[in-house]
C-alpha cells in the first residue's frame, strides 16, 4: 500500500512538471511572437529592395536537462523562478540573412518596437570570438497576452549571414563531435575557414552595391 509520504511526493512532482511544462509553453508563445515580428520585417523589405533579407529562421527551446546543467554550472537554485531570472536563452532564435548589412538593418528594425524590449547586445561580427566565431547575439523582452495576463518571456535572438551560419555549423561537428578542442592545428584551421567566410561576405555585399548603383 502506498504511503501518504509517497502519495505526497508524487504529487509534488507533478505539480512541479506542471508548472515546468507551463513555462515553456510561454517561451514557445515568445518565439512565436518574434517569429511573426520578423516575418512581417521579411515582406515589408521583400516589397522595398525586391528581395528577401531573411533566408531562414530556426527557433528551439533548450532542453530540461541543459537547463538544468546549466543552472547547477552558476551554481543557482533549480527552480522555476531561478530559470526566469537567470537563463536568457531558453527560447533561441537563429536567424539567417542574405547579407551582413540585413542583420543590422533586421536587428535594429526590430529594436525599434515599442513591445521590444533589450536585455542584451553581443556583436560578435564587430568583435569576433577568439575562435573566429561571428554572428549578432541579442536577449530581449516581449510580452505574451495570455487570457488573464500580460507575461514578459526573455528571447535570445542570433543573427547571422549565411556564410557565418555555415561555417558555425560545420565548426560545431568538427569540434564537439569529433573532440577536437586541444588540437592547435585544427583550431587554426577553422579560424582561417572563418576568416574566408567573412572575406565572401564582405565579397558579395560589395557586389550588391555595385549593382544597385548601376
Amino acid at each position: 500500500m502506498q504511503s501518504v509520504t509517497d502519495g505526497k511526493t508524487i504529487e509534488l512532482a507533478h505539480t512541479k512538471a506542471l508548472e515546468f511544462a507551463t513555462l515553456m509553453s510561454y517561451y514557445k508563445c515568445a518565439m512565436i511572437e518574434i517569429e511573426a515580428k520578423l516575418n512581417v520585417l521579411n515582406v515589408e523589405y521583400s516589397l522595398s529592395f525586391d528581395r528577401n533579407p531573411i533566408n531562414s529562421i530556426k527557433t528551439r527551446l533548450k532542453n530540461p536537462l541543459s537547463i538544468k546543467e546549466k543552472l547547477e554550472r552558476r551554481d543557482l537554485p533549480i527552480s522555476i523562478e531561478s530559470i526566469e531570472q537567470n537563463i536568457y536563452d531558453v527560447a533561441g532564435i537563429r536567424v539567417v540573412c542574405s547579407f551582413q548589412d540585413d542583420v543590422y538593418m533586421l536587428a535594429d528594425a526590430l529594436l525599434k518596437q515599442d513591445d521590444i524590449t533589450l536585455i542584451e547586445k553581443k556583436d560578435y561580427i564587430e568583435n569576433p570570438k577568439q575562435n573566429g566565431y561571428r554572428s549578432l547575439h541579442l536577449i530581449v523582452s516581449v510580452p505574451i497576452f495570455l487570457s488573464n495576463e500580460k507575461r514578459p518571456v526573455k528571447v535570445e535572438i542570433q543573427l547571422r549571414t549565411i556564410a557565418m551560419d555555415c561555417w558555425a555549423s560545420l565548426e560545431h561537428q568538427l569540434r564537439y563531435k569529433k573532440n577536437l578542442e586541444s588540437s592547435d592545428d585544427i583550431s587554426y584551421e577553422l579560424y582561417r575557414c572563418a576568416q574566408l567566410s567573412e572575406d565572401l561576405d564582405i565579397r558579395m555585399d560589395k557586389l550588391r552595391k555595385q549593382l544597385l548603383s548601376k
